[in-house]
């Protein structure tokens, strides 16, 4: 069985390590990021015949010919991790209505678009895996964040019930929900304050989260479940 799965995201953080640990499994792979070169030198490193896409995930016919060109050069899709994510962190009264409307469209609406267009050949297949990477921050809310936690959060609502609308077609969807991570949209926060709040005493490792990704991808009956991964910070936030 051709194991050929999509990562949107994939061309750094989670999304880059949740790549390179499924490579390791096997998987044919589909780097895809807004940056082709970028996606390109991600996809290099993994070694083998996985490919790289530029896509802005924001943009229905864009996300539709990404497909359509992943399938005809790696095969039919039947594996999705939507790893793609910004923020633009600020008081809601001090927030701009792009950034907003930025934050949801990558975060929210991206995810739903790649899932519309994916599901087209999983239903035809009668199989299917999608992980979508939400955050513990749409859980339980955070000062100064709350458009990304709309976002976030949204995400939640939106896998649980597109899991009860596909699982008679076989298709699991599930949430990662990870906490504070070192990736480049934690760089600027002060770990040594935050840490002190997480139980384990230290931030997350990309890694840390792609396990989890790679377990509900994998698991065959596993639907519609938000799997958080953040060292316990959510017993105390």
């Amino acid at each position: 069985m051709d194991k050929v799965c999509a990562v949107f995201g994939g061309s750094r953080g989670i999304g880059r390590a949740v790549a390179q640990l499924m490579a390791q499994k096997g998987y044919r792979l589909a780097i895809v990021a807004r940056n082709l070169e970028v996606a390109r030198a991600a996809a290099g490193d993994l070694g083998g015949d996985h490919l790289a896409f530029s896509c802005d995930v924001a943009e229905e016919r864009d996300v539709q010919n990404t497909f359509e060109e992943m399938e005809k050069k790696l095969g039919r899709v039947n594996f999705l991790v939507n790893a793609a994510g910004i923020n633009r962190d600020s008081l809601l009264v001090r927030t701009k209505t792009e950034d907003m409307i930025s934050q949801l469209h990558t975060n929210l609406l991206g995810s739903m678009l790649t899932c519309k267009v994916a599901l087209k050949t999983m239903i035809q297949q009668q199989r299917g895996s999608i992980v979508n990477v939400g955050s513990v921050i749409g859980l339980k809310g955070n000062s100064g964040q709350s458009v990304y936690s709309a976002g976030k959060g949204g995400l939640v609502g939106f896998s649980r019930a597109l899991a009860k609308e596909v699982a008679r077609k076989k298709i699991r969807v599930n949430v990662v929900a990870p906490g504070f991570v070192h990736t480049d949209m934690t760089k600027d926060l002060k770990e040594e304050h935050l840490k002190k709040n997480i139980p384990l005493g230290r931030f997350g490792e990309p890694i840390d989260v792609a396990h989890a990704v790679v377990f509900l991808l994998e698991s065959p009956y596993i639907t519609g479940h938000v799997l958080v991964v953040d060292g316990g910070l959510q017993l105390v936030i």
